[in-house]
């Protein structure tokens, strides 16, 4: 019998995302079940790249309102650039996930709020979970004040600084230790009538370069020992406009940059020429209607993003061409009445 496909326009984005998501893993079945057929007559089936051996690094994925999970890195299969992912954290359609980190199960998290207060969260804390998971409330560890959100959540170091940027683009820069076993629950980093909220943070080792991106794809990139103790405006933004990334660079970097439409592309620092001071505004650093994020990646690097209906693919960087100008990017998740909120890059390390 011959079934054509119902029209699913009417449909709830929660249930189409399901139906296109079997749909997808019946394709690819399909495929796999073609390329064995094939293999009989020809030579073998190409096999599936396998998962990588049990680690302890872990995949956390927040809300805003602050629902969090933790799920072991091993568990989510790589697939190609432009795949639809799976459905990753079961979060309310009122508060989808927006923060993605990759840290080990040994390592200490610190959530940092719209308030400017941080709170430190050891990851063993957080029990595991499956891939698909409803995860638990953060509020038994940081009780939230009634219009206070999770703004950024970032692993803790033993060495570096940690840079952060909040929505109007000032930085602020703190040795590692300010952010180490010390730090109380609840302690305020900053007063965030200074800047706004915090939107985004890196490590670096403190003699490179930051790169900051904003909403609408523009970037500046200047020498990280600029920022002076107390903060400086990194770069200033448009009202319309905000802050969504930050990274260490050097002249050799790539960056990869992701859309909400779950294009993305590496922008090359070598195309992207390096400011005589921050405090000015950017210049287009990716073509898109607006950017989730951005980080530093290698060739060896992973790369895991997340959808506003909780659906998270896993992919290698390399797929994704580099750049030296302004590009829309390439399809890095397939989006169909849904838009990816964030993404973490992964280093392969045992």
């Amino acid at each position: 019998m011959s079934l054509q496909r119902p029209d699913l326009t009417h449909v709830i984005p929660e249930v189409r995302a399901y139906i296109e998501a079997l749909e997808a893993e019946l394709a690819s079945m399909r495929s796999t079940s073609a390329r064995g057929r094939e293999a009989t007559w020809s030579e073998p089936a190409e096999l599936s790249e396998p998962s990588e051996p049990p680690t302890t690094f872990n995949v956390i994925t927040a809300t805003a309102g602050g629902l969090i999970k933790r799920t072991p890195r091993h568990l989510y299969d790589r697939q190609r650039r432009g795949g639809m992912g799976v459905f990753d954290l079961d979060a309310p359609e009122s508060d989808p996930p927006v923060l993605l980190v990759i840290a080990d199960a040994s390592q200490s998290l610190v959530a940092v709020t719209s308030e400017g207060r941080a709170f430190p969260l050891a990851v063993a804390q957080l029990a595991e979970s499956l891939v698909r998971g409803r995860g638990e409330s953060l509020k038994k560890w940081m009780p939230l004040h009634a219009d206070e959100r999770l703004s950024v959540l970032f692993p803790a170091m033993d060495s570096g600084y940690l840079t952060l940027v909040t929505r109007r683009g000032q930085v602020r820069r703190w040795r590692y230790n300010v952010l180490g076993k010390g730090l109380q629950p609840g302690t305020i980093l900053y007063d965030i009538r200074e800047g706004g909220p915090p939107a985004a943070t890196c490590w670096t080792a403190g003699d490179g370069e930051l790169f900051i991106a904003t909403d609408k794809g523009d970037a500046i990139r200047f020498a990280e020992s600029q920022v002076s103790v107390r903060g400086c405006l990194g770069m200033r933004v448009d009202p319309d406009d905000a802050v969504v990334g930050v990274t260490g660079v050097q002249e050799g970097s790539g960056v990869f940059l992701l859309g909400d439409d779950g294009r993305g592309t590496i922008r090359l620092m070598a195309g992207f020429s390096l400011n005589k001071a921050p405090g000015t505004g950017g210049k287009q650093a990716m073509k898109t209607g607006r950017l989730v994020g951005a980080s530093a990646v290698s060739e060896a690097d992973d790369v895991f993003a997340i959808s506003k209906l909780g659906k998270i693919i896993r992919f290698r960087a390399a797929e994704v061409p580099p750049k030296e100008g302004a590009v829309q990017g390439v399809a890095c998740m397939a989006l169909r009445g849904d838009e990816t909120t964030a993404f973490a890059v992964s280093q392969q390390k045992p």
